[in-house]
């Protein structure tokens, strides 16, 4: 399944607020995955594996790292907890990182949110304004997006650019003194 998201990843220093200003909004919640992301070594864009008690997809995205609503296009395949896709993937292209997280799941029509505990790396917000069932407008996922990064108050100074795997990279890397 291919699909467009405009997505927003931040620090977030009091989940409790979102959740609280989500239940308010009457969100859906779906529950909490604990969720083993497994990023393979590709020459463009990410390609992880993710397994949970949730969700479980091959997922390969592209999208710019910059601050703020960002585009992703992705490719998405829904996948079987312990299938051997998982082997075949490290065997032929290699691990390049695991990310390890805990992730509470909410829907308000379109928008998917993520509460994430990252290992390693701490708490963070995920909004993703998603384009499905013939939804292609751009601009109208931005400003969803939009919406709820100022309903949240999220400073500027707290979105982050990469993705978990790109930061636990660096962690490691500078925890490793290279």
């Amino acid at each position: 399944m291919k699909q467009t998201n405009i997505e927003i990843k931040a620090k977030c220093f009091n989940p409790d607020n979102i959740r609280s200003i989500l239940k308010s909004r009457k969100a859906r919640y779906v529950g909490k995955d604990h969720q083993i992301d497994t990023y393979f070594k590709v020459n463009r864009g990410r390609l992880k594996l993710r397994e949970g008690n949730i969700e479980n997809n091959l997922i390969y995205y592209d999208r710019e790292d910059k601050r703020g609503p960002k585009e992703s296009n992705v490719l998405l395949f829904k996948t079987e907890l312990d299938s051997s896709i998982k082997q075949i993937l490290s065997t032929a292209l290699g691990v390049f990182v695991v990310v390890e997280k805990e992730r509470e799941i909410y829907f308000i029509d379109n928008i998917k949110f993520h509460i994430d505990s990252v290992r390693s790396l701490g708490s963070f917000i995920e909004i993703e304004a998603m384009a499905f069932n013939g939804m292609e407008n751009k601009e109208e996922l931005f400003k969803q997006c939009n919406f709820y990064l100022n309903l949240f108050n999220i400073p500027e100074k707290d979105l982050i650019l990469k993705s978990y795997s790109d930061l636990l990279m660096r962690k490691n890397k500078c925890s490793d003194g290279i």
